[in-house]
């Protein structure tokens, strides 16, 4: 019986449009299409993504997103994960191989009437060995082997996730404290303006209902600070869970950076291969193609053994009889038995570990294409992102400009007597919105990068062998596991 077994290939974009075929029958669809929908970026610089952390000369960020990864459950996991797999590969390919024990007994007993008390020492090997003739133990190590590379992948992803996550709360804390520092001078403004219009009041050039309505924006001006400053530090407290660093550390830390860190253009991404190009570098996508791979192997492990074992054991080993004061030795082996074990009646057992393997297959194809289709959208969207910022990003910026000179020129003419109080709060509210949109659409900016720098696969490459892979705290691997791990790429700050 030949055995069709499904390998997929993510460089191919035929192969990435239809999963191959098991002797299951079954094949699932995934449409990837031969070019990007979204407009590309137009950038002067394109940053390799294993060093495009380092490359935005930040060194608080970097610092936290190393910080975020040593500490993170899900990394941790994930090193678990290839540490088990790992262990299931090596005992999947010990079955391969014939196994081999030593034995030793000793006896002293009197066995018949009239004969004396004789005393038995045996020494020997005896060894064992599956032929495997339909292949279940090949079947069960490929399945493994493709276990053990699906969750490297995963430890990739693991790692790119905590970095895009580290990265996009850093400019949030960034982008509220300048927020925070708006509102605070805008609050401040207000309550200026409630306190000359209040001794405007009492000396009678000014109405009462004018002095309620300062004294009520100043209030409000004031709450709005304080609720924006509670945002901060709950997102500063997001920081330090995910750091694991103290708050007061890490406060420190930001107060050090320069307010405009915020407003700071991330260097620009280049793009300009296909979706099955940029595909490659997704570890996600290439996990969810070896669980399709594994599940496929699963597949050919179960029908296997319902089929013949044949198994053959043999043994060498020397023995020493005394009795009497008389010695005597000799030497046996032994080749055999050559044992055949045919599966006649268990109940439909075997049938249906066949039909839950392919019930695996079935899930684990689904998901592979929707890792297909999930990875080409997020490109897409984040290239939408980007041409939608870079297009509204010099409307918004002569938009704060114009508000913010209408502002000083109204509080010029309040001062001057020349306009109402009701026009000036009007243009405070407008300057503070459009300095609050710019700030925000930055942050949109910085975060379309992120998204995607992690759409794109964080710069791992399945290809690209690593120097010094290092695991993840508070884990440590044993040497052995340390240096079987040569396999697994670590890209940085991936």
């Amino acid at each position: 019986m030949i055995i069709r077994r499904l390998i997929l290939t993510a460089g191919s974009v035929s192969l990435l449009a239809a999963c191959a075929t098991t002797n299951t029958g079954v094949a699932g669809m995934a449409t990837v299409p031969a070019q990007w929908q979204a407009a590309l970026p137009s950038t002067e610089k394109n940053a390799e993504l294993r060093s495009w952390w380092q490359a935005q000369g930040d060194a608080t960020l970097v610092e936290l997103i190393d910080a975020a990864q040593a500490v993170s459950p899900s990394i941790a996991q994930a090193w678990s994960r290839i540490e088990t797999a790992r262990a299931a590969r090596v005992a999947s390919g010990a079955a391969l191989l014939p196994s081999l024990d030593a034995v030793a007994n000793v006896s002293r007993a009197k066995n018949q009437i009239g004969v004396p008390v004789a005393s038995t020492a045996q020494v020997g090997l005896q060894t064992t060995w599956e032929l495997d003739l339909f292949g279940v133990n090949r079947a069960t190590n490929q399945a493994a082997e493709a276990d053990l590379e699906g969750s490297r992948a995963q430890w990739h992803d693991a790692r790119i996730v905590v970095a895009a996550e580290v990265a996009q709360l850093y400019f949030s804390v960034l982008s509220c404290r300048q927020v925070a520092d708006i509102t605070w001078q805008d609050a401040r403004s207000r309550a200026e303006t409630a306190r000359l219009t209040e001794l405007s009041a009492q000396a009678g050039m000014t109405s009462n209902a004018t002095a309620s309505l300062t004294r009520s924006s100043a209030a409000e001006g004031n709450s709005r600070a304080i609720q924006q400053a509670a945002q901060c530090d709950r997102d500063i407290k997001a920081l330090v869970a995910m750091t694991a660093r103290p708050e007061p550390e890490l406060r420190q830390k930001l107060d050090a950076l320069s307010r405009d860190a915020a407003t700071k253009n991330l260097l620009p991404l280049g793009i300009s291969s296909v979706p099955a190009q940029v595909l490659q570098q997704r570890p996600d996508v290439y996990a969810a193609e070896k669980e399709v791979s594994m599940a496929s192997s699963q597949i050919g492990a179960a029908e296997a053994r319902r089929y013949p074992r044949l198994t053959l054991s043999g043994s060498i080993g020397g023995m020493r009889y005394r009795s009497m004061g008389t010695d005597s030795s000799m030497d046996t082996w032994s080749i055999g038995p050559l044992a055949l074990t045919l599966p006649i009646f268990d109940g439909g057992q075997a049938v249906a570990n066949v039909d839950a393997a392919k019930a695996r297959y079935l899930a684990a194809s689904s998901s592979y294409t929707s890792k297909v289709r999930q990875a080409v959208r997020e490109v897409e969207e984040a290239l939408v992102n980007l041409q939608s910022t870079d297009a509204r990003r010099q409307d918004s910026e002569l938009a704060a400009r114009g508000y913010a000179q209408a502002l000083q020129a109204t509080t010029v003419r309040y001062n001057q007597g020349m306009a109402s109080l009701l026009e000036l709060e009007d243009a405070r509210r407008t300057a503070f919105a459009s300095q609050s949109s710019l700030i925000s659409l930055q942050l949109e900016r910085n975060n379309a990068w992120i998204a995607l720098y992690k759409a794109l696969g964080g710069g791992w490459d399945i290809h690209t062998p690593a120097a010094n892979p290092t695991p993840v705290a508070p884990l440590t691997p044993s040497a052995s596991s340390a240096s079987s791990a040569d396999s697994v790429t670590t890209p940085s700050h991936s």
